[in-house]
């Protein structure tokens, strides 16, 4: 399911879209109730049939929902997420893999 921008789904306006990947889609959205920008998660339609994936997707949003806090620097945990994810890229890319024992 792929969301154009200016596409509503329920209550919030898509901005644009962040990024997919094995789990769903991420988009970039306005929630007009809150005034806020979110994002939104949508799990591809057999995941959203899989109760444990489905369990696994509520823990994720209710953790997230969890870092809803004014000290918490967003901008600088991209920064860090970004750098560590490029760092294990570049170990992958020389046959580095941590799941080997």
């Amino acid at each position: 399911m792929s969301l154009a921008s200016g596409k509503r789904l329920g209550p919030y306006d898509i901005v644009s879209a962040l990024g997919a990947g094995g789990m769903g889609e991420v988009y970039r959205a306005r929630d007009p109730r809150l005034d806020r920008i979110v994002a939104i998660k949508i799990l591809p339609r057999s995941f959203a049939e899989d109760a444990t994936r489905l369990r696994r997707f509520e823990q994720e949003a209710r953790a997230v929902a969890a870092l809803n806090h004014p000290n918490i620097p967003a901008r600088k945990a991209i920064d860090y997420a970004s750098q560590m994810a490029r760092g294990l890229a570049a170990a992958h890319s020389k046959g580095i893999n941590s799941s080997r024992p």
